[in-house]
C-alpha cells in the first residue's frame, strides 16, 4: 500500500546530543501550486541543521514535503512555513532551509530562511557551511 502525504512530522532522539554536527539534506522533488495561476511550481529544498535533542525522521519528512503538492503557496510563504514547522518540532541549535525554485516567467527564485537557537555558538573548530551564491536549479 503506498504512503500518503502527511503533515505529521516525526522525530527520533539525537544519538550525539553533546556534539555539534550538521545534517544536510537535498530534497529535489518539492512541488506546490502558484496561488495566482494554479500552475505547478517545482523546487529543490536544501535543509541544513545542527540538531539539539531531536532529529527529523526521513520518511515523515518525505511525506510532509509531498503534502504541499496540491496546495497554493507563494515561494516565500511556503519556505518560511516549512522552516517554522521544523524549528517548532526540532528546536535545533541551527537550521537553514534554502528553496531553489525552477524558472517561472523567466525568473529563478531562491528563498533562504535561517534559525539560530538563542545563545548557541558553534563549538570550537565547528563551522557552519557558507551560504552558496545565488544560482539556478539547472
Amino acid at each position: 500500500m503506498p504512503s500518503r502525504p502527511s503533515k505529521r512530522l516525526q522525530t527520533f532522539a539525537n544519538p550525539s546530543p553533546g556534539r555539534d554536527y550538521r545534517i544536510c539534506m537535498e530534497i529535489p522533488e518539492f512541488t506546490c501550486l502558484c496561488p495566482m495561476t494554479g500552475q505547478p511550481d517545482f523546487a529543490t529544498l536544501f535543509l541544513d541543521y545542527v540538531p539539539h535533542r531531536r532529529c527529523v525522521e526521513l520518511k515523515s519528512l518525505k511525506l510532509y514535503v509531498g503534502s504541499y503538492r496540491d496546495q497554493g503557496a507563494f515561494h516565500e510563504a511556503v519556505t518560511n512555513r516549512i522552516a517554522d514547522d521544523l524549528v517548532r518540532l526540532l528546536a535545533p541549535r541551527f537550521l537553514r532551509l534554502v528553496a531553489r525554485f525552477f524558472v517561472r516567467g523567466g525568473i529563478f527564485t531562491s528563498v533562504v530562511v535561517e534559525h539560530r537557537k538563542k545563545g548557541w555558538k558553534p563549538s570550537a573548530g565547528f563551522e557552519l557551511a557558507p551560504l552558496e551564491e545565488q544560482r539556478s536549479t539547472r
